[in-house]
């Protein structure tokens, strides 16, 4: 390509060459821009004036226009589109560059494709004033502009510094000819020399426009240095990089071939190398396992690489380690379920007393199992107090099912990680705790019991509960891909039952995924039977004492769980009866005795005076006590609330760690006894300047929920009115300002809770009556129930009755208004004790100030 400037006016001379090979020689023509051109609008403007450069039309529009010119001057003007417009949706000059490039169509030809192949030679810039025609093809007036030279020592200094920086990128670029070099070397003109180096340069769309759009040819200059200062870095650091590679694959490709000769030398003095053997122990392995497609293109693929590693290497280990996974995971390997449902039902029945509702479940399973044996596995949840059997429960139902178990704790767990396992590129990455279970159980089909659900946490690590809705759901787990094998593995198979304390704190996704079957709490019967038949042999059997060495009375036995523990579960139980066995284990062993028989009387001898006393009626004997029923993590249980009134100005004190709907309650209660204080016989007993004092026992503990409302309120009522509340009566409910007694949760626990203190009646909110169905038939023959829809029937079922008034003595009668002073203080005294009035309206009676 020759130096060629621009002509006065609009004439362009330029050198024209028949071909991009250069085999036809270059004519000198002169072409003079027309005021108006055919426009080519591309996305990547990549035509410079004086480049030749190949072009591929594919539009049909294009053709159209390119057939046109053909048969013309040969002349169309280059545009470039902005942003994401496409030619077609050209409608105006705004979706156009400001400034395009006139070229001449020098060659054209039809590709196979359909397309057409062009070959054009740019000219000069021009700017577009006005949009002539939109379709077919675009067509536009354009005005010549020229370039804006200042001849000055900056101008000369940008382009010899441009020079320098166009031969350190031929240098470090093998793709660009050195031909380049002579060639900038000979273009004189600034302008000309930024449009040639930026053509060979590898920019974007918008850093060719600029370069297109700069008409101040020291402004171009200053952008083409910045262009190629970027480019040269690029090209540094790859080059950098390369002699990295290249040294580290001289060096590998040395090993390799020192190795092969090593390998040769030892074939022939008849030793092996220990690697040899493991690879070929993994392919002996590999084609003995049973895999999925997927998984043996993997595994293959592992173990072609670390045939070609030594064993020296680091990523060696990593590899054996990954393919000692793969070929130990029980890919197809299942375990044959037992189907027979009566065996089932004897093999449950055996290990757990009760629990019909769960042993009911796993029946149904079995039966569908049966009948359809492609059916997914279920995902139960047991919810229950700590003791209760849930995870004894998971090894009967695997029992039962034939199943290999495995149990996860998941209390605790932060780390998602711990579910998914770790990738392979960190140190020392293993599998998570579900893919090392399945390891360990040796089947794709066991059952999985995952222990705390409830307890899992989270931290900048993760979330370990948003992985186990991967795997907790049916529709998901058939392709469970733990992080470290990046495999699927079918879960679907699998039985998984989670366990929680509580509902709340599990995530409502996940909450979601699972059936919920709730295991309640234990009554003192129950408790009696499972001691019998489960606790005391089995304790027996760990402390190596037989049935003739050691016997322990049921008398024995329902004084530890009335004296002794007070729990929904039987752990505690199960712990102090180890207490019996473990005396009576010394006594065997120091030869005091052969045989041991533990009584009821023995108890406090071996382990201490009674923990537990019954003190419900000592309690509530007073006015202001009454006890109401809970519902905790572990179980229901009992609570007292105590009320006390004192001179002051109207306050109400809340103690004993409670929460704000319980203050609520509290609250809410004073507010109606104050408003019907003449329907609940009150009358003014509400002064202002008294203080009113609500505590509730055990203040270490936080407590909360509405459910205290009623006790809250009979706790109120009986002081006021002097009235105790019944000593052998339990109340729970949510109350209202209209006196309305609302349902509450958690029936079954309270009742059993209720059952467990001895209490003979329970007050609940008669929208409760539906929940006593899940209470144990003979927990209900023993006791009786009132359904309240209003508290004014608490207060008639809750409070002792009252005291009958005691007739006034004859002396009384006969005494003068204005006679004795003594005689009417004692008569007016008498008169205030036998309204039930408490001491201190006694005391101020005795003293007339009443």
């Amino acid at each position: 390509m020759s130096d060629n400037l621009l002509l006065p006016e609009d004439a362009v001379s330029v050198s024209i060459g028949g071909g991009l090979d250069g085999a036809e020689p270059m004519v000198q023509r002169r072409f003079t821009l027309p005021p108006e051109l055919p426009l080519l609008a591309v996305k990547d403007m990549s035509m410079f004036p004086r480049m030749v450069l190949p072009m591929l039309i594919s539009d049909p529009r294009h053709q159209q226009l390119v057939d046109q010119v053909l048969n013309g001057d040969k002349l169309v003007g280059l545009v470039a589109l902005k942003g994401d417009t496409q030619p077609e949706d050209v409608k105006s000059l705004a979706d156009l560059g400001q400034v395009g490039v006139a070229a001449l169509i020098l060659q054209m030809a039809k590709s196979e494709e359909g397309g057409l192949r062009l070959v054009a030679q740019g000219l000069t810039r021009f700017r577009v004033s006005e949009l002539t025609q939109v379709e077919p093809y675009l067509k536009g007036r354009v005005v010549s502009v020229k370039d804006i030279l200042t001849d000055d020592l900056e101008t000369k200094a940008l382009v010899n510094n441009l020079r320098a920086l166009f031969r350190r990128v031929l240098e470090l670029a093998p793709h660009l000819p050195d031909e380049l070099n002579s060639l900038v070397a000979s273009v004189d003109e600034p302008g000309a020399l930024c449009d040639m180096v930026a053509s060979a340069m590898n920019l974007n769309p918008d850093e060719r426009q600029g370069i297109v759009e700069a008409l101040e040819v020291k402004e171009r200059l200053r952008l083409a240095t910045t262009l190629l200062n970027r480019e040269i870095q690029v090209l540094e650091l790859g080059s950098k990089i390369q002699d990295q590679v290249k040294e580290g694959l001289d060096k590998t490709q040395r090993e390799y071939y020192l190795r092969q000769q090593l390998k040769a030398i030892k074939e022939e003095l008849g030793e092996q190398e220990s690697g040899d053997s493991e690879t070929d122990g993994f392919r002996q392995r590999l084609k003995d396992k049973k895999l999925p497609e997927q998984v043996r293109a993997e595994a293959e693929r592992e173990l072609g690489r670390l045939e070609a590693m030594h064993s020296s290497s680091a990523e060696y280990h990593v590899i054996t380690t990954y393919l000692d996974w793969i070929l130990n995971l029980p890919w197809e390997e299942a375990t044959e379920d037992h189907l027979d449902i009566k065996q089932a039902r004897a093999i449950l029945n055996k290990d757990h007393y009760d629990l019909d509702k769960v042993k009911r479940r796993i029946l149904e399973y079995l039966a569908v199992r049966k009948l359809n044996p492609d059916m997914k596995g279920p995902i139960l949840c047991f919810v229950g107090p700590p003791g209760v059997g849930k995870t004894s429960l998971g090894r009967s139902i695997a029992r039962a099912l034939g199943r290999n178990f495995q149990r996860i704790s998941l209390g605790g767990v932060r780390d998602e990680a711990e579910i998914r396992g770790h990738r392979r590129t960190y140190v020392g990455a293993m599998p998570g705790r579900i893919v090392q279970s399945l390891r360990r159980a040796g089947s794709m089909n066991p059952v999985f019991m995952l222990d705390e659900v409830d307890k899992v946490g989270a931290d900048f690590r993760g979330d370990p509960s948003s992985a186990l809705l991967e795997v907790l759901d049916p529709e998901q787990n058939f392709s469970f891909s733990d992080h470290y094998l990046d495999l699927p593995f079918d879960l679907s198979k699998v039985m998984f039952i989670t366990t929680a304390n509580v509902l709340d704190t599990i995530p409502p996704p996940l909450r979601d995924r699972m059936e919920i079957i709730e295991i309640p709490g234990y009554i003192a019967e129950d408790k009696l039977k499972i001691a019998k038949r489960y606790l005391v042999p089995r304790q027996r059997s760990e402390h190596g004492l037989s049935a003739k060495q050691l016997s322990i009375s049921d008398a024995a036995i329902k004084l530890l769980i009335t004296g002794y523990t007070r729990e929904a579960g039987l752990r505690n139980l199960e712990r102090e009866i180890g207490s019996l066995c473990r005396w009576a284990a010394r006594a065997v062993a120091e030869g005091e005795k052969k045989a041991v028989k533990i009584g009821k009387d023995d108890v406090a001898d071996i382990l201490g005076p009674q923990r537990i006393v019954p003190d419900t009626a000592l309690r509530t004997a007073v006015p202001g006590v009454a006890t109401g029923l809970a519902w905790t993590p572990t179980g229901g249980d009992i609570l007292f609330v105590e009320a006390s009134r004192m001179p002051g100005k109207g306050a109400l004190n809340l103690t004993g760690q409670l929460g704000e709907v319980m203050k609520e309650s509290a609250q809410a209660a004073v507010t109606y006894l104050r408003a019907n204080a003449n329907a609940c016989g009150l009358e003014d007993r509400f002064a202002k300047d008294t203080d009113i004092h609500v505590h509730v026992p055990a203040g270490a503990i936080p407590k909360d929920g509405p459910s205290a409302g009623v006790t809250l309120f009979a706790a109120l009522l009986s002081l006021f009115s002097g009235r105790p509340v019944r000593s052998d009566l339990a109340m729970t409910g949510e109350i209202t300002l209209r006196g309305m007694v609302l349902p509450v949760g958690g029936i079954k626990e309270k009742v059993l809770a209720a059952h467990r203190a001895g209490i003979k009646t329970v007050i609940l909110p008669a929208a409760n009556e539906r929940d006593l169905v899940e209470v144990p038939d003979n927990v209900k023959k023993k006791m009786s129930f009132k359904f309240a829809q209003r508290i004014d029937q608490v207060a008639d079922w809750a409070l002792e009755p009252a005291k009958k008034k005691a007739k006034p003595k004859a002396t009384a009668k006969a005494a003068p208004k204005s006679g004795n002073p003594k005689a009417a203080k004692a008569a007016k005294g008498k008169k205030a004790k036998a309204s039930g009035m408490p001491s201190p309206e006694r005391k101020a009676a005795r003293k007339g100030k009443s």
